[in-house]
């Protein structure tokens, strides 16, 4: 008599064991850059921070696509990511920020001398909290085309890089406590207004490009490298400002009254 086999059992699916090495590697490198501004900050190498939170930004631009063409994107990496981009562009740059120049507030009896540090854990929350929404929308909708708030890097970009530039100019912090306070709180604030950003995530990098905007790429790399600080700082400054000026301009052409017929 021949034994009857038993019907297989399916196979329950968990979720996936391991990680994937190459694009967390990347993510490292995000908050390796956020560890060096931190440590050369507090030895007052603020050249070496800036460059720090720059390589955290080239980091943090390169593992999500990476991931993505590799297709090794994971809500771990998504997660891991997050807590990196907190560390590097929201503890990191403010700590950068008030090492420069924000501790210089305590000179002024506001707040009882701590004005300069409720500036800066003003911009460290507020970078916590672009990062959550980010999280959920993102989960909701499922695609970045466009950013809701200033995205963190773009707004510790502002801040770092702004302290780069006045350092290379030779400016000491407490002259320039005003407009660092002044970055850092707007900076702070448009992390969380609801404010529309343009995603450079739109630019697919599968398709052929023509020669026009291929050298206009290689134009502009060759501008930064003519003076990396204030090229930067520029550029990310009128990025921040973009979006409440193209906000203002469709509101002035909302409400524009119409021409009177002839």
């Amino acid at each position: 008599m021949s034994e009857i086999e038993a019907p297989a059992r399916p196979r329950r699916k968990g979720p996936k064991k391991g990680i994937y090495l190459l694009p967390n590697l990347f993510t490292t490198g995000t908050l390796f850059g956020g560890f060096y501004a931190i440590v050369s900050s507090m030895s007052g190498r603020f050249n070496q921070a800036a460059i720090g939170i720059l390589v955290a930004m080239v980091m943090d631009a390169l593992d999500g696509r990476i991931a993505r063409l590799t297709n090794t994107s994971t809500d771990f990496g998504k997660e891991y990511d997050s807590l990196c981009d907190m560390a590097a562009f929201g503890i990191a740059s403010s700590i950068v920020v008030y090492a420069y120049s924000l501790h210089f507030l305590s000179d002024y009896h506001w707040l009882y001398g701590r004005l300069g540090g409720a500036i800066a854990l003003t911009y460290a929350a507020c970078a916590a909290l672009r990062l959550a929404r980010f999280n959920v929308l993102a989960a909701i909708s499922g695609s970045n085309k466009d950013f809701f708030g200033l995205p963190s890097p773009a707004a510790a970009a502002v801040v770092v890089f702004f302290v780069w530039s006045a350092s290379e100019w030779n400016y000491t912090g407490d002259e320039m406590v005003w407009p660092a306070a002044i970055l850092t709180l707007g900076s702070a604030l448009l992390m969380v207004s609801s404010v529309r950003y343009n995603s450079f995530k739109k630019i697919n990098l599968h398709t052929r490009m023509r020669f026009l905007p291929f050298a206009a790429v290689i134009g502009l790399f060759w501008l930064v490298s003519l003076d990396p600080p204030r090229i930067l700082f520029a550029g990310f400054l009128a990025y921040a400002l973009s979006g409440p000026l193209i906000a203002l301009w469709h509101r002035y052409r909302r409400f524009k009254p119409a021409p009177p017929r002839a």
